[in-house]
């Protein structure tokens, strides 16, 4: 159970208990589906002796079954009740691992509950989430099918006199009908937009000679694809061909450089060094890529100060990119997951230039 490996995990590196709120990691300790408590306090206690008590509203009473619990009122101050978990947990001080994205008053009322002293939970939980199991890779598989086919329509679409936000969300509903939802809100970058690297659509329309940048990405049980493909309508400039190219032959190298025992940075170094030979190293101005998994941006980065050893079961993204402004630019991203000691792609949609 990985709530066990959790208190494990704590108990090894000292910390007395952990405040876990909604979000993916309660997903991934639980399985428990509260990813949105609104201003209502809703917190997993852990205590490194073992036990654990979630404290939620009384609206999840049908939600919450068969795992131990204690709803709160409207009407009820919350903290009251917390106050008391911690006192059976004898967690009424100490060192808690705190989550990193609860919300700030939920915090602050934390605090005036006893004199602890607080750490993030990233620091511990990251060493179980980076390493995928096998059924953690096929969900990231599915939902990378799922890009996948959505980029074969893409292709198939009337795309020129398109606006790019009716891209977007054309590209939005076609992810949908295919999964369980979309991991981000889809990016849609053409022409001189692409010199963006997150640029939000807008009423720009799609012309010939336009690169356009599309960059969105599917849920499948929890689990998220990203995927970033580059295309051209009609006859695009010899430079921008040029810099899909150099964009290329850097995101197949880097994919090529992903061995088990390989430092983050060097997968980096190797896109970043490929971009530069080619004499655009100052237009690749992100990091080669990050983590994905039940977030779509978690650990490994894949970044010049990614110190982190690759391991089989990390997967990641490998998204090189130039960005020229006044003139646009390129990426292209893929889903990776380390196996049998290197890398796999999960996404699998054309690379080369495509020309509609």
């Amino acid at each position: 159970m990985r709530l066990q490996k959790l208190i494990s995990l704590m108990k090894e590196r000292g910390f007395d208990g952990a405040l876990i709120s909604p979000g993916t990691n309660l997903y991934y300790l639980t399985g428990l589906r509260i990813h949105e408590a609104g201003e209502r306090l809703t917190v997993l206690v852990v205590s490194a002796d073992g036990d654990y008590r979630l404290l939620a509203p009384s609206l999840y009473e049908t939600v919450v079954r068969n795992f131990p619990v204690t709803f709160w009122r409207d009407g009820e101050n919350p903290y009251d009740k917390l106050a008391w978990i911690l006192a059976e947990l004898h967690l009424s001080k100490g060192r808690l691992l705190i989550e990193d994205t609860m919300r700030a008053d939920w915090l602050i009322g934390v605090i005036r509950l006893g004199p602890f002293e607080f750490h993030p939970l990233s620091s511990v939980i990251r060493e179980l989430r980076m390493r995928k199991d096998r059924h953690e890779i096929e969900m990231m598989g599915h939902a990378a099918k799922a890009a996948d086919r959505v980029f074969d329509e893409i292709l198939s679409w009337d795309l020129l006199g398109m606006r790019e936000r009716e891209l977007a969300l054309k590209i939005e509903l076609a992810v949908r009908e295919l999964s369980d939802g979309i991991s981000f809100e889809p990016i849609v970058a053409s022409g001189e937009n692409g010199a963006n690297p997150h640029h939000e659509p807008g009423n720009r329309r799609l012309r010939k000679g336009d690169m356009v940048i599309l960059d969105y990405g599917a849920r499948w049980k929890g689990y998220c694809s990203d995927i970033t493909r580059t295309i051209a309508l009609g006859r695009p400039s010899e430079r921008l061909v040029e810099i899909y190219e150099a964009v290329r032959e850097a995101q197949e190298n880097a994919y090529r450089a992903v061995r088990e025992g390989t430092k983050a940075k060097e997968v980096d170094r190797t896109a970043r060094e490929t971009i530069a030979r080619a004499g655009y190293g100052e237009y690749f101005t992100h990091r080669t890529g990050h983590g994905l998994g039940l977030d779509v941006h978690e650990e490994p980065y894949i970044g010049p100060d990614g110190e982190t050893i690759l391991e089989n079961g990390m997967t990641f993204t490998i998204e090189p990119g130039i960005y020229v402004s006044g003139l646009g630019g390129v990426r292209i991203e893929d889903d990776v997951v380390v196996l049998d000691g290197k890398g796999k792609r999960l996404t699998r949609a054309e690379r080369e230039l495509i020309r509609l």
